[in-house]
């Protein structure tokens, strides 16, 4: 995996009902969702964006992680041993790994300082993932992450020495402090961090999901047992942006324009 460290390369989620979760995303998302053909990966599905690449994934708990239910982000990394040792010389922790997953490469489960849990992935594969794609065109891709945190200034520090991210601006929210964008470099803007603190927002990663219409994709959520958080509300470029429930509860973002976009 040839991503930049850092890179948004993978989106998990650990459902209890994987079937039921299959349905629901299906109908939101547009992803098509099928079980890994590899018999190894114990039943674990592999969701699939209209442009035919593979962006997320979908299992159910492992023994042992029954608490620990919902979305993963995991951030890519030249080298995942290194990566988890300097998580932990930065007052982190690793709560699991690393180790390898066949065909796929090496992930370790980590946390920040706040206590904020994330993944870093080595991929096997020399390509570089795409199911982070904020290019045009990426519909069923991920296009933004955010991490509210106890800690701004905390976690900026922490993910600045672990991955070279840097505050890039940010936008006043008044009472709510400031929604920090992250940049690395001229081209690398994948996100932002806001205060947990602040916001009333629990202290997590949350990833958005770009839908080719975003009034669509809440009613397909609501129909099925998932509920609307926020938004939608516009964002810079035209489009909006929303957080919803599924129908177990774990949330997830969606940016999309209000009407659909044509497809070439």
């Amino acid at each position: 995996m040839s991503n930049a460290d850092g890179t948004p390369v993978w989106f998990e989620l650990t459902t209890p009902d994987q079937d039921g979760s299959q349905e629901f995303y299906a109908a939101v998302a547009g992803w098509t969702i099928a079980a890994s053909p590899l018999a190894e990966h114990g039943g674990y599905r592999l969701a699939t964006a209209p442009d035919g690449e593979q962006v997320a994934g979908m299992m159910t708990p492992p023994p042992g992680t029954e608490g620990m239910p919902g979305w993963a982000l995991y951030l890519g990394t030249g080298d995942v041993d290194a990566a988890a040792a300097r998580v932990k010389e930065l007052g982190g922790a690793v709560h699991f790994g690393p180790m390898d997953i066949p065909h796929v490469g090496r992930f370790a489960v980590v946390a920040d300082p706040q206590g904020v849990a994330f993944s870093l992935m080595t991929g096997s594969s020399p390509e570089e993932s795409r199911a982070f794609a904020r290019a045009p065109g990426g519909i069923g891709h991920g296009v933004w992450i955010e991490l509210a945190t106890p800690d701004p200034d905390g976690a900026f520090a922490f993910y600045g020495k672990l991955f070279g991210w840097e505050k890039a601006g940010a936008m006043p929210m008044g009472d709510m402090g400031d929604y920090a964008f992250i940049g690395k470099g001229d081209d690398f803007r994948p996100g932002a961090v806001m205060s947990s603190s602040g916001s009333g927002a629990p202290a997590r990663w949350t990833w958005y999901v770009h839908v080719p219409a975003i009034d669509a994709a809440i009613a397909a959520a609501t129909a099925r047992g998932g509920a609307l958080l926020q938004g939608p509300d516009p964002i810079p470029g035209g489009d909006f942006s929303a957080k919803i429930t599924d129908s177990h509860g774990f949330e997830i973002g969606l940016v999309g324009p209000r009407t659909p976009r044509s497809q070439s």
